[in-house]
């Protein structure tokens, strides 16, 4: 499934967005039912509130010379079960994923000329379960057949790759690489780890990785919706799995998914001592390049990671 043809496998550094949920509900103020921003869609006040969203770092990125950009879209809930309970239907899910991907295109068509790199549209596929707690136990077939209509619908609106975000379970995540490849487009697959560095479900992050090379292997992987602290000692020992990583998109607070969950208050952390987290993931993870954010993250936090990333450093 690897796919030589996306341009951050060649190197040189991507930036995507922060956290869209987490900065519509807590700073924005912006009612998402079920943390579902895709329900934002169905108006002409929404798509401009996603719109003025992704500017924000798009405008980071024309402001960093040669970086390029992973945009993606605002799909993370769109799919069946979280369809279902916010009144979609199948045919309003894949016209809602459709949409999406059409919403993103037109912003990179918008900000083309005032980027000096390449721009990849990233279809997000999200778990089906919560994406902080473990979801329970499917078949890798069983989730391929699940995920197949949201990476159809997303091919349709023409992204460049499929992204697998807050995946639970190697399961999942092998299923939706096969839809993936059934579809016909290159994907990602990132992972949320625990304070202990392994899936919510118990796997070791490196475990859980070679489960799904040795099935389906994407393009490559990326971790996210954890803190850096909690991840960063997987990779001691080193060993050419972590070669395999090319994304982080790191949560803002070092506070446990447990703890986030019953916060009522966001937690932006330290952006400054954030940037430094993902500056010292170089020397460990040699292939990092594609630098975001996740819950409790915005452009102050991905300014910082920027900064600290482009320091000393020819990107």
């Amino acid at each position: 499934m690897i796919d030589a043809t996306l341009p951050q496998l060649a190197g040189g550094l991507f930036l995507s967005d922060g956290g869209l949920e987490t900065t519509l509900v807590f700073l924005d103020g912006v009612d998402l039912p079920h943390f579902a921003a895709f329900v934002l869609l169905r108006d002409y006040a929404g798509r401009e509130r996603l719109q003025r969203y992704y500017r924000t770092y798009l405008e980071l990125c024309a402001s960093t010379p040669g970086a390029g950009f992973v945009l993606e879209t605002p799909t993370w809930r769109a799919n069946p079960d979280w369809g279902h309970l916010l009144g979609y239907d199948s045919s309003a899910l894949e016209r809602a994923n459709i949409d999406a991907a059409r919403l993103v295109s037109g912003l990179r068509d918008e900000w083309r000329s005032r980027l000096t790199g390449p721009v990849v549209l990233s279809g997000i596929i999200g778990p089906r379960g919560d994406g902080y707690m473990a979801d329970e136990p499917s078949s890798a077939a069983d989730a391929a057949a699940y995920h197949l209509p949201q990476a159809a619908a997303l091919k349709k609106g023409s992204v460049d790759m499929l992204t697998a975000v807050t995946m639970t379970t190697s399961a999942e995540a092998i299923g939706i690489a096969q839809s993936a490849k059934a579809v016909g487009l290159p994907v990602a697959i990132s992972f949320t780890v625990e304070t202990d560095g392994r899936l919510p479900n118990g796997e070791p992050l490196r475990e859980a990785m070679e489960r799904v090379d040795a099935d389906t292997a994407p393009a490559y992987f990326a971790v996210n919706c954890a803190h850096p602290s909690h991840f960063e000692a997987c990779f001691a020992d080193g060993g050419a799995w972590t070669t395999r990583i090319r994304g982080i998109r790191a949560n803002a607070s070092t506070r446990s998914h447990a703890e986030l969950d019953v916060a009522t208050e966001l937690d932006i952390g330290d952006p400054a001592d954030l940037g430094e987290c993902y500056r010292r993931l170089r020397a460990p993870l040699p292939a990092l390049n594609v630098l975001g954010g996740c819950c409790g993250t915005d452009d102050r936090h991905l300014r910082a990671i920027r900064d600290a990333w482009v320091r000393d450093r020819v990107t």
